[in-house]
């Protein structure tokens, strides 16, 4: 008797890291599907997450590139990055979107549009009080009233 294998197509969410093998636990991490590492530790333990279609318990259960994890009705794909690959990709960040058409606009069509950072506001100043600091804590004190 022929066992016949249902080809299938699913959306899974690419997850990359940058060393391989990469844990388990990590991988939800990276994938922002878990608030920490505890969350990522105890949903794999009790059994709600699948490796390559089987439950596995083992939270440093080592995965590499190619490998699909599901959980909370999510798929995750683990692709493996070379770190000085994506440090390359990152560095310059293109705006295609944005409609920009430097020849247009008169300049040579060498030139790329980049997004410029959003000015930050700045950061309150912090004004230290004069109360002491409990020497075990750290801490200092509080006045109710």
């Amino acid at each position: 008797m022929d066992h016949l294998e249902e080809e299938i197509e699913i959306e899974a969410i690419g997850v990359e890291v940058t060393t391989q093998p990469v844990e388990l636990y990590k991988v939800l991490k990276i994938a922002d599907a878990v608030s920490g590492g505890g969350e990522a530790k105890q949903a794999i333990s009790q059994g709600y997450v699948a490796v390559n279609g089987e439950i596995d318990t083992r939270k440093r259960r080592k995965l590499v590139d190619g490998d699909l994890v599901q959980f909370n009705e999510e798929f995750y794909l683990v692709i493996y990055v070379d770190p000085d690959e994506l440090a390359a990709r990152d560095s310059v960040v293109v705006d295609d979107a944005s409609g920009y058409d430097a020849v247009e606009q008169g300049f040579d069509d060498e030139v790329a549009y980049v997004n410029e950072e959003p000015e930050l506001e700045e950061a309150p100043t912090v004004v230290e009080d004069d109360k002491p600091k409990n020497p075990k804590t750290g801490r200092k004190s509080i006045d109710f009233f």
